[in-house]
């Protein structure tokens, strides 16, 4: 998978941290010309400085007009990676306006605009994946927002497959449970919040970030040429509990 990456031109939002970051470096190890989106200066410079093979753009994703205008010089595109996302875990009484806002503006309707900017630099034949979740499709407690939100990732997702298909992009999502980046392993390291996740997931563990990387670079890849439209669970076999 990693060898097909070769000379590709991606685009990775949420890419100062976590799963975004990493992705960027491993795409880059493999030849790819990577474009790192972020918020954080310090966090692209970091990246800037690791390989020659990765150039930054730093844009605030929830300002509409800041998108189009920062990604509309972007090159002809090979993928799309969006990864941005942020995880307001609380009990549903307790969420505010600005929780349900800034939730929203960056898990979908970034998503949405960020793939309508860059959709005439995709190529024929290039991919979108999205980065969704498990919460899009089963309830976790204080996740009321967040799952509201991949859910609308996911039937973005098989929207596009229907509508960009024709074009030869192709638009799938990785849905992963709990990821164990550092604010993963923050979150979740209390036994008695884990273990109850734990119990219904049949490997007894969560996802590791290489997991979700392995993912995504498969569904860039070639080798998945007739995946379209799909959202692949990795959750260790919660699904079938």
């Amino acid at each position: 998978m990693y060898e097909n990456m070769k000379n590709k031109t991606i685009l990775v939002t949420g890419a100062g941290a976590g799963i975004g970051n990493e992705l960027c470096k491993q795409l880059a190890q493999a030849g790819a010309n990577v474009i790192a989106v972020a918020r954080s200066t310090e966090q692209l410079k970091e990246l800037r400085s690791y390989s020659p093979l990765i150039k930054t753009l730093q844009v605030d994703l929830k300002d509409w007009q800041q998108v189009r205008q920062t990604l509309a010089g972007v090159p002809d595109l090979d993928g799309l990676v969006n990864n941005a996302g942020v995880a307001i875990i609380r009990p549903f009484t307790e969420l505010t306006e600005q929780d349900f806002d800034d939730t929203f503006d960056v898990n979908i309707k970034a998503v949405f605009n960020v793939t309508q900017t860059v959709l005439p630099k995709l190529k024929p034949n290039s991919c979108i994946v999205n980065v969704s979740s498990l919460a899009a499709s089963r309830s976790f407690d204080g996740h009321t927002v967040y799952s509201a939100t991949k859910a609308a990732v996911d039937s973005l997702t098989r929207s596009l497959a229907l509508e960009l298909g024709p074009r030869k992009i192709r638009v799938n999502s990785v849905n992963p449970t709990v990821v164990l980046t550092k604010m993963g392993r923050d979150n979740w390291s209390d036994p008695a919040k884990s273990g109850a996740l734990l119990a219904h997931i049949p490997q007894h563990r969560f996802c590791e970030v290489q997991e979700v990387i392995d993912g995504i670079v498969y569904l860039l890849s070639d080798k998945s040429s007739f995946v379209n439209g799909h959202h692949l669970p990795l959750e260790g076999g919660y699904s079938v509990q």
